[in-house]
């Protein structure tokens, strides 16, 4: 299974708890004004990878915590992600992913493939980013209308939990 990417950053300290290896994946319909990583928006730049091909990356650096998901939108491409997101479960790291869509958004869509993807989710940091609403302050997000949400506990109680660190 293809996975179409803009490229990674190895050993990243800014997209999530912990020392992180940063999946950016290619193609995005968001657009938003203001936006961190432009040319992620073509569906059809970057260059084709695969999830075991990430993985076997990934396995070689013994102090990553976990893998991120950013963009473009994860969310574009939930299949192959899903099967990222898994391998790397295996490896006993977490995942984290950004999306331009809210959690309720992604729910109502009421996808298979996009519902697989929020199950490996362990943090989601969700909405787009609103150039209005940019906060240099804010950890592992740069709008104030932007959300971590701890995803074991949203599922477990039904209803959206922000992640507390």
């Amino acid at each position: 299974m293809e996975l179409r990417i803009a490229g990674v950053v190895k050993e990243s300290i800014v997209d999530g708890p912990g020392i992180r290896y940063t999946v950016f994946t290619q193609g995005c319909p968001h657009h938003c004004p203001g936006c961190h990583n432009p040319q992620t928006w073509a569906f059809e730049g970057g260059q084709l990878t695969t999830p075991q091909a990430l993985v076997e990356d990934i396995e070689k650096d013994p102090i990553l915590k976990g893998v991120t998901f950013s963009g473009g939108e994860p969310f574009s491409q939930p299949e192959p992600l899903t099967e990222l997101a898994k391998l790397v479960h295996g490896l006993g790291k977490d995942v984290v992913i950004f999306t331009g869509w809210t959690y309720e958004q992604l729910r109502e869509k009421q996808d298979p493939a996009i519902d697989g993807l929020l199950e490996q989710c362990d943090l989601l940091i969700d909405g787009p980013f609103v150039l209005e609403q940019r906060n240099l302050e804010l950890r592992f997000r740069g709008s104030e209308n932007q959300r971590l949400i701890d995803m074991k506990r949203t599922r477990q109680q039904g209803q959206v939990v922000l992640w507390e660190s």
